[in-house]
């Protein structure tokens, strides 16, 4: 008859722990609870922009004086800033305006007297659209030169496009947007200088199109106007290429490092050591990893690419959400401004959440 360790010893057998849960589980719980972080972080980011925007606009004096000053005469000017409750302490004013918020009240223009979330909904197609185009240009540039960088890493096609890279980063966006139409449309006139469409056009999908979407290239197809497509079209190669190019080179920056990283992992090493050749290498084992960070730099992308469109839109004319911005600013309206800001900077959190989800979902590595 055997002997247990019982007894031969007098203690108790120690018993073996239990395996830790499936990697699937695990994978499961930490999606959860990074999901749900992200999406906590939202409101804080949010709180911190609204009163930080609040106070600055507040440094000039309250929007009434600002925008109408030297126009009204000193007893009416008085009467509308206490109508409009500027006269009070500004931490009242403040706790006002967060109630507002709450409330999805963003405000309402001194200027037009629109309510700032018409403006969104009037003009925030436009900036969309611009904004699909640039990511086209960005994507159809930085990557496929990124990973060229990186097959002729070292070599001087590799130096000159880490240069072009960095004069595309670094470039403003007016500057770049003046120069295109210095060269395509006054010097050569290949393309047109300002706008979104002619005024043909216009009229065109004003007249036909029912339900209007104000993406003006789907407006463009609704139309069954091979014509109207192709001046939509036109009208909008110099702003993406303007704003597009900013993005471009963060992108073949990235792509180029990420690719350059990949070709060193243990997996490739064992793929060249078989006799793969450096091609095939680049194009199965090392190009699909090093996309995976871009997911990720696109979140950051959607405010760099906001910014931009406020000098992309003024300097082409581009009737959206940045040549509004910059209208306002003109006018000293600065609920409108405060109003758009807040609003922006909305979209950019929300979209930041999603780009990290989608991020955590592609590598999971991201979770922890």
């Amino acid at each position: 008859m055997s002997t247990t360790a019982t007894e031969l010893t007098g203690e108790p057998a120690v018993v073996p722990e239990a395996a830790p849960p499936s990697r699937r589980r695990r994978s499961g719980g930490g999606l959860g609870s990074y999901i749900a972080v992200r999406f906590l972080l939202i409101f804080p980011t949010i709180f911190v922009l609204v009163t930080t925007v609040f106070f600055l606009m507040r440094t000039t004096g309250d929007p009434i004086t600002a925008a109408l000053g030297g126009r009204l005469g000193p007893e009416e000017l008085a009467e509308r800033v206490a109508a409009a409750g500027y006269d009070r302490p500004l931490l009242t004013q403040y706790w006002e305006y967060l109630g507002q918020l709450v409330r999805l009240d963003f405000g309402t223009t001194l200027s037009t007297n629109q309510p700032v979330t018409e403006v969104l909904v009037d003009y925030g197609a436009a900036t969309l659209e611009l904004a699909f185009y640039a990511l086209i240009v960005a994507f159809a540039v930085g990557i496929p030169l990124g990973r060229f960088a990186a097959y002729a890493r070292d070599r001087w096609p590799d130096a000159v496009l880490r240069v072009f890279a960095i004069l595309c980063y670094a470039t403003p966006v007016f500057f770049a947007g003046m120069l295109l139409k210095l060269v395509f449309s006054s010097g050569l006139g290949w393309l047109p200088s300002n706008g979104r469409a002619s005024t043909r056009s216009e009229i065109i999908m004003q007249t036909t199109v029912d339900n209007p979407t104000g993406i003006y290239l789907i407006d463009a197809f609704k139309t069954g106007n091979g014509e109207v497509v192709r001046d939509v079209l036109e009208h909008a190669v110099l702003p993406a290429i303007a704003l597009g190019l900013l993005t471009a080179g963060v992108f073949l920056r990235l792509v180029r490092t990420n690719v350059i990283g990949t070709l060193g992992m243990g997996y490739v090493e064992a793929a060249r050591s078989r006799g793969v050749s450096e091609r095939r290498l680049l194009r199965k084992h090392a190009y699909r990893p090093a996309l995976i960070p871009i997911v990720t730099v696109i979140g950051l992308q959607v405010a760099l690419l906001l910014g931009g469109a406020v000098l992309t839109e003024t300097t082409f004319e581009w009737r959206g959400l940045g040549f509004q911005l910059s209208e306002y600013l003109q006018a000293r309206d600065f609920v409108a401004v405060q109003g758009l800001v807040v609003l922006l900077a909305v979209v950019v959190a929300v979209t930041n959440f999603v780009v990290d989800v989608l991020a955590a979902l592609i590598d999971p590595r991201v979770r922890y």
